[in-house]
C-alpha cells in the first residue's frame, strides 16, 4: 500500500463513476484520501457505487449525483461534499464529453453540450470549492487534453473546450495561489483506453491510429492509472512548489 500521504483529506473527482476518473478515485484514495465520487445522472447511480466500494477508503467515500453540464449542477456536487466533511483538499476537474465528427456536421447542440460540461462545469465548479479549500495546501488538477495543443481532427469543439481548460489552469496558478493558498495544474491524457475512447467509432478509431504507433514509449494507447498516477503525484503534499504546471502524459505522443 502506498504511503497514507493522503489521509485526512477530501478530494472531489467529477466524473468519476467510469474510465480516468475512476482510476484516479482508486489512486487518491490508496494514499488514504476520502473521495467524492461524481455521476451525473441516477442511472449511473450503481456504477458510482461500484466504483466507492472499490476504493481504499471506501468506509469514508461517497457518491454524489450532479450534472456538470447544467448551472447548478457544480454547486450541489460542492454542496454535498462539504454537508458530509465540511470541507474540500482536492478538486480534480475530469468530467468531459467528446464528439468526433467532421467539422461540417458538427452542431449547436454539439456546441452547447461540449462547452456547458467541458468548460462551464469546470469554471463553476472551481468557483464554488474555493471558499471551502484548506487555509494552505489546497490543490486543483485539471484534466486537460493533448487535443488542445495537438489539434487532431474531427475534434474541433472539443479541442476547444480543452483549449479553454488550459487557459483556465494557467490564469487560475497565478491568481489563485496568493489569496487560497491552493496550488492549480493540469494533467494533459493522450489516448487512454477508458470505455469512452472505445466507443468513440470506427472512423475516429482509424484516424488515431497513425498517431498512436507513433508513441514513442509503447504504440498503445494509455492505462487510466497511468494517467491516474499523474494526478496522484500533483495532488501530495509534496508538491507544493508545482503551480501551473500542464503535465502531458501521452507517451511522448505530444511534446510540446
Amino acid at each position: 500500500m502506498p504511503d497514507q500521504t493522503l489521509k485526512d483529506k477530501v478530494a472531489i473527482i467529477t466524473g468519476s463513476s467510469t474510465g480516468i476518473g475512476a482510476a484516479i478515485a482508486r489512486e487518491l484514495a490508496s494514499r488514504g484520501a476520502s473521495v467524492v465520487i461524481n455521476y451525473p445522472f441516477p442511472d449511473l447511480r450503481s456504477a458510482g457505487e461500484t466504483v466507492v466500494a472499490s476504493l481504499a477508503t471506501a468506509a469514508t467515500s461517497i457518491a454524489v449525483e450532479a450534472d456538470l453540464g447544467t448551472e447548478t449542477g457544480p454547486q450541489g456536487l460542492v454542496d454535498a461534499a462539504v454537508a458530509r466533511y465540511g470541507h474540500v483538499d482536492i478538486l480534480v476537474n475530469n468530467a468531459a464529453l467528446a464528439i468526433n465528427k467532421q467539422f461540417s456536421e458538427q452542431t449547436l447542440a454539439d456546441w452547447n453540450l461540449l462547452v456547458n460540461l467541458n468548460a462551464r462545469g469546470v469554471f463553476l465548479l472551481t468557483q464554488a470549492v474555493l471558499p471551502h479549500l484548506p487555509a494552505q495546501g489546497g490543490r486543483i488538477v485539471n484534466i486537460c487534453s493533448i487535443s488542445a495543443r495537438a489539434a487532431p481532427a474531427l475534434q474541433t469543439i472539443y479541442a476547444g473546450t480543452k483549449g479553454m481548460v488550459d487557459s483556465f489552469t494557467r490564469c487560475w496558478a497565478k491568481e489563485l495561489p496568493p489569496k487560497y493558498k491552493c496550488t492549480v495544474n493540469a494533467v494533459s491524457p493522450g489516448p487512454t483506453m477508458t470505455e469512452g475512447f472505445a466507443g468513440a467509432g470506427d472512423e475516429f478509431m482509424k484516424a488515431m491510429k497513425p498517431a498512436m504507433d507513433q508513441t514513442p514509449v509503447d504504440g498503445r494507447m494509455a492505462k487510466p492509472e497511468e494517467i491516474a498516477f499523474a494526478v496522484g503525484f500533483l495532488a501530495e503534499p509534496r508538491a507544493s512548489w508545482i503551480n501551473g504546471l500542464h503535465l502531458i502524459a501521452s507517451g511522448g505522443l505530444l511534446i510540446d
